[in-house]
């Protein structure tokens, strides 16, 4: 499976990571949440709508950018993407557990997920990443709760420099039977 998932809380340097992958001549897909936080504080609007309207935004945010991805046998790596999404909306609005079966075997991704974990070293606020370092934590223990309820093998990145990461995940990636250690 060519479609591989990064995710971590916010400001764990989950972009930083997919900027090195392409340029390095991989596919990479952004995260939907950022998009849409800048859209509305353009508009005028607040930086979310409530929980929930914001979840199924960024899942069909996602879908769409999952069924736009071009049929390759390359690596394509996901900045979060439609299991995150997913994982949001199981918080506030839980799906049939039927639909969310469903959903999980049509969206499916690589069974190794890259988790980046939260560092104060290098979390920053932004315009559109207002979450404080603790809400990120608490954001991450999430991820990391939902990846493994869903089945996904998680590896932690290491922090190290974005040069080194991706490499990192490119070892793991490129062993027969992908596991957490090189």
């Amino acid at each position: 499976m060519p479609n591989v998932i990064v995710t971590g809380g916010p400001g764990a340097g989950k972009t930083t990571l997919l900027t090195e992958l392409a340029a390095l001549g991989y596919a990479t897909v952004e995260e939907s949440a950022r998009a849409i936080i800048a859209e509305r504080l353009a508009s005028g609007a607040s930086r979310r709508p409530d929980f929930p309207a914001f979840a199924r935004e960024i899942l069909r945010r996602d879908i769409e950018k999952y069924r736009g991805q071009p049929r390759t046998s390359n690596w394509v790596f996901f900045d979060r993407g439609v299991l995150d999404a997913l994982g949001m909306l199981q918080e506030v609005a839980p799906l049939p557990a039927r639909e969310l079966k469903a959903m999980l075997s049509t969206y499916t991704f690589h069974p190794t997920v890259f988790i980046l974990p939260p560092s104060e070293a290098i979390y920053v606020t932004d315009t559109e990443r207002d979450q404080s370092f603790a809400e990120a934590v608490s954001v991450h223990t999430r991820l990391v709760n939902w990846y493994r309820a869903c089945g996904y093998l998680l590896c932690e990145v290491p922090l190290l420099p974005a040069v080194q990461r991706a490499e990192h995940v490119l070892r793991i990636l490129a062993t027969r039977a992908p596991s957490c250690r090189e």
